[in-house]
């Protein structure tokens, strides 16, 4: 496979993958060949006849596998972003394969008595606190994969983590083509009803797309179906969008999620009590910052209590309104978004079709930037003729003060069929100076409905919050300054992770910012001032609502995840219990319902991890108030501790540590109910 491109040395500008020579049959030979490649240098590391060093095994460890990387993070960004059905089938090949190949090294018992060795000696080794935290985590590494366990332990831990990369290929692939697959197409002048310019525009842009020149459709993509659900008077058409919305992944035939969630749930309560831990999400939570199940619902219930208390005045405006214009159904589901537009008109004075002529996407970018600018010194170059994974994606070179390239940064931000729902940042190169200084190139997905050709993409306040938070990711990303691969960039604590992100959401909401980059579309005149001041006023209106929604979906997640006999677990059944158990409003339903819940089952990155969001955002919400107090919210002293603390040291320092290093104090519950509109 000497001509495999994979395979090569890439010579491209930035280290680039070279797209345009990479052939989905490449994939499969260059996987096979990186982990024999791998295998045999990890082997090397194992067999060591001298006595285990940090620098002969854990530097050594760090340094293997580069080949493996580089088509590992190529293959999976694709398959998220711009997949086929060839990439899908090969996806479902490899994944176990790639478990497998992980089993054997984390439960190989020469290296894990290596690794062993110098974890019980750590105070002698003379470590840097960077390479006492790097050998902390890699001991961590080895004992939460099974590697203390009896050989017939370990040999059932390997199985285990190939049947569930099998079981998570498989959700996140039926969750895709049920979102593919479907589309609502609207043909008559009823079925258009209420709906605005920029929707009517997307959605012809959106029926284009499919062959259906001169019709509208609308498709599962978030920023398509909410805005259709938030201004269609259709009743009929926006049960219909939101019935096959809510029920992505159930709906029987091949690509049903309920059997693989119940078989997930089976394997990894198998798993956990094989490491000594009573149920999955007590092992998940053991390395996390909350330690515990009961410290996440402690949480979670504090502000659940609040929330539906919210709700329920708000359901009760929403029905008011209703029957004022007629309709005296109760308030179901699909009718929330419709008539809370509504009410926010008459309450505020403010509707989404006013704002979003304000908010184009190419200002949003610029915001972004020169947020990033203002707070950090870096500075955003966009460079043309790359070559990328699709014609959307644009590139864009980072530097710092002194003109220094930091980053490429991949902007990838309308939604296609061939592209996972929701939003992320991933990196298809990760920022470390082991070998030199290496810096990273970083990538943001988005799903925004794209504008009419010629015409600019409009989003709405969500969609810009969302483009905000996915930058804050890649900032976490792009800013990091560490030494070893392990802890590079977001590679820290699930409930840490998502500090960076939410953090910078706040930036966007401030005058400062808004003033200058919501300008309409057309005019080019900045947004009013009036506008600006019902927007900021209205920032609160409906947090029940989405309180609820989103904490629902967390305490099902930590509830399922809980569960120590899962054996004949039915789980549309348990889901409609769990919520009944802790008074779901009948006219919610959860941000992401167990079947399509990819954070929890494509994969077990946010497994008994959903609630991380609001765990950091308790963070979030307290660190901004450090530049609040500085009177200035680009204040330079501030920024700098953010800097130094947050952004740019990966996973080096503790959590805990490090938010206190930038705050000064742990963060209070206070700030998040306050900035929520909760608090009593």
């Amino acid at each position: 496979m000497t001509a495999n491109p994979l395979l090569q040395d890439w010579t491209t500008p930035f280290n680039l993958p070279p797209f345009a020579d990479i052939k989905e049959d490449h994939f499969g030979p260059a996987f096979e060949a990186a982990m024999a490649d791998a295998r045999t240098q990890i082997d090397g590391i194992a067999d060591n006849p001298s006595e285990p060093t940090f620098e002969n095994t854990i530097e050594a460890m760090e340094k293997t596998g580069k080949a493996l990387t580089k088509v590992a993070r190529t293959f999976f960004n694709l398959t998220g972003a711009h997949t086929s059905p060839a990439l899908q089938e090969i996806e479902r090949d490899i994944s176990p394969k790639l478990a497998k190949h992980g089993s054997d090294t984390l439960l190989n018992t020469k290296l894990y008595q290596r690794v062993a060795t110098l974890w019980a000696n750590r105070e002698s080794l003379g470590l840097s606190d960077e390479q006492a935290r790097v050998l902390e985590r890699y001991h961590i590494m080895f004992q939460r994969a099974g590697a203390g366990l009896d050989e017939t332990g370990k040999t059932r831990m390997a199985e285990i983590s190939q049947e569930l990369a099998k079981l998570g290929t498989r959700f996140a692939q039926n969750v895709l083509k049920d979102e593919a697959d479907y589309q609502l197409v609207l043909e008559r002048e009823e079925d258009l009803a209420g709906l605005p310019d920029f929707l009517l525009a997307a959605a012809a842009e959106a029926a284009r797309e499919r062959g259906l020149e001169g019709k509208h459709v609308i498709t599962l993509s978030r920023s398509s179906i909410e805005p259709f659900l938030q201004f269609s008077s259709n009743r009929a058409k926006r049960e219909e969008a939101f019935q096959a919305w809510a029920s992505r992944g159930e709906q029987g035939g091949e690509t049903d999620n309920r059997k693989l969630v119940a078989e997930t749930l089976k394997l990894r309560t198998e798993k956990a009590n094989l490491l000594g831990f009573k149920s999955f999400a007590d092992f998940k939570l053991d390395d996390t910052m909350a330690k515990t199940p009961a410290a996440v619902e402690d949480l979670l219930m504090n502000v659940w209590t609040p929330a539906v208390a919210r709700a329920r005045e708000e359901e009760a405006d929403l029905a008011d309104l209703a029957q004022r214009e007629g309709n005296n159904a109760p308030i179901a589901p699909w009718d929330w978004r419709y008539y809370s537009e509504k009410v926010r008109k008459e309450k505020h004075d403010l509707d989404e079709t006013e704002l979003k002529p304000y908010l184009q996407l190419e200002q949003i970018i610029a915001a972004a930037f020169d947020t990033a600018h203002r707070l950090f010194g870096l500075s955003f170059r966009e460079i043309k003729g790359l070559d990328l994974y699709h014609p959307d994606v644009r590139a864009f070179e980072v530097t710092n003060k002194t003109g220094e390239h930091v980053a490429l940064f991949l902007g990838d931000y309308f939604a296609r069929s061939s592209k996972r729902s929701g939003a992320w940042m991933s990196a298809f190169q990760s920022q470390h100076k082991l070998d030199g200084t290496v810096p990273p190139i970083i990538v943001n997905v988005m799903n925004f409905s794209k504008g009419a050709s010629g015409e600019a993409t409009l989003l709405t306040f969500d969609d810009a919050r969302t483009l905000f938070h996915e930058f804050g990711h890649a900032l976490h990303g792009m800013l990091s300054n560490v030494t070893y691969p392990i802890i590079s960039g977001t590679s820290v604590a699930r409930d840490f992770v998502e500090l960076p992100s939410q953090l910078y959401e706040h930036w966007l909401s401030q005058p400062d910012v808004l003033s200058r980059y919501a300008v309409h579309y057309k005019t080019g005149e900045p947004m009013p001032k009036a506008l600006l001041d019902k927007l900021l006023a209205a920032e609160n209106f409906n947090q029940g609502f989405a309180t609820v929604e989103y904490t629902a979906t967390a305490l099902v997640d930590m509830k399922l995840h809980q569960l120590t006999d899962v054996s004949d677990l039915d789980v549309s059944t348990f889901e409609s219990e769990a919520l009944q158990d802790i008074g779901m409003p009948d006219a919610i339903i959860m941000r992401h319902r167990v079947p399509h819940l990819a954070h929890a089952f494509a994969g077990d990155g946010y497994s008994a991890g959903y609630y991380s969001y609001m765990w950091s955002e308790v963070m979030d919400a307290d660190a901004f108030g450090a530049f609040e107090e500085a009177g200035d919210i680009f204040d330079p002293e501030t920024a700098d501790r953010l800097y130094t603390n947050i952004y740019s040291a990966g996973g080096r320092p503790d959590p805990e540590e490090a938010y206190e290093a930038f705050r000064g104090r742990a963060p209070k519950i206070d700030s998040l109910l306050e900035r929520r509109g909760l608090a009593a």
